[in-house]
């Protein structure tokens, strides 16, 4: 194997670590995090970020072909929808009246 195809395969597998490492966040986050605004923010950031990773590492794996132009469409498209969601349930969750957790409340 030439330097080229061997720094992308080292490339290749530090995005699709990444990508594990952010989703992996983001998942506890919204397990451990009390309310609906911090849950929100956790799964806008980390899995945007995960995900983005992930698809890079398909984007590079597969090449530019049909399915790694695809991947980046994606890419792009998560990097989009992804905090358009979350700011949309956050503000959902504020014209429900639903209160912000703050230090010493009780719900968890």
């Amino acid at each position: 194997m030439d330097a080229i195809a061997t720094a992308r395969v080292g490339l290749i597998a530090v995005f699709a670590l990444l990508g594990l490492f952010f989703s992996f966040v983001s998942m506890v986050g919204v397990i451990r995090l009390p309310d609906v605004y911090s849950r929100a923010h956790t799964a806008s950031q980390a899995d945007t970020l995960g995900a983005g990773f992930g698809l890079a590492a398909v984007a590079l794996t597969v090449g530019w072909e049909g399915a790694g132009f695809k991947s980046v469409l994606l890419l792009f498209f998560i990097f989009v929808t992804n905090p358009t969601a979350a700011h949309a349930i956050a503000r959902a969750a504020f014209e429900e009246g639903i209160v912000p957790w703050t230090e010493g409340d009780d719900r968890r």
